[in-house]
């Protein structure tokens, strides 16, 4: 038992002293990505006087400031020397994006709320090469998510997720982030979060009289 609790474990989140973008590209993951990158630049309506007018940071703000950046067409990359990260709500799933990652664009134009996790911090790239790393990095991050719900049981999956997130994030950000968020990131039903949630042996009985 010990032995499979520990294989379940096995894919962590990266560590904030090893920052991501500093993940090397190879052609074989530059070649697909070209053409998706060509089909963003049209997306990134904030361009001119509009583009001119956003900060080259944001530092973490309200939710709703956060969505409307996100949403408004431009391209921003999470701090990649920050324990940060964004929760993405979509119509249908989450998805959760951390240092290093690309988020905005043509990619969050369906995004509906914003989670943001630890002191988010939010940058404009600076080139298309860095545009074109994030994307990279954004993928790596969805790939991390998939190998947790590659998992067949629902309850597995919940703690999973729940064990990546807790090596990376303390236990009280953890606690604000809706039992939903983690539900739709890994195809469960929030009641299946809160059982994982809860610590072993603590059952609540009811007695009838």
């Amino acid at each position: 038992m010990d032995s499979e609790k520990q294989q379940c474990y096995q894919v962590a989140l990266p560590e904030a002293s090893h920052p991501i973008d500093s993940v090397k590209v190879t052609a074989a993951q530059t070649e697909p990505l070209h053409s998706l990158m060509s089909s963003t630049e049209p997306i990134n309506t904030a361009s001119g006087d509009a583009e001119a007018n956003l900060p080259a940071v944001i530092e973490s703000g309200e939710p709703e400031d956060l969505l409307e950046y996100i949403r408004g067409g431009q391209v921003w990359l999470v701090n990649s020397r920050q324990r940060n990260g964004v929760i993405l709500c979509k119509p249908f799933h989450t998805e959760f994006a951390g240092p290093g990652a690309a988020v905005g664009g043509y990619l969050d134009l369906d995004c509906q709320r914003v989670i943001p996790m630890g002191r988010l911090s939010l940058v404009r790239p600076t080139s298309h090469q860095e545009r074109q790393n994030a994307y990279l990095i954004r993928r790596q991050w969805i790939k991390l998510t998939q190998q947790v719900t590659d998992k067949s049981a629902p309850l597995q999956r919940a703690q999973m997720i729940l064990n990546q997130f807790e090596t990376y994030f303390d236990k009280e950000t953890i606690a604000r982030i809706p039992d939903e968020a983690f539900a739709l990131m890994v195809g469960v039903l929030p009641y299946t979060i809160r059982m994982a949630r809860r610590p072993p042996g603590k059952l609540t009985v009811r007695v009838r009289g």
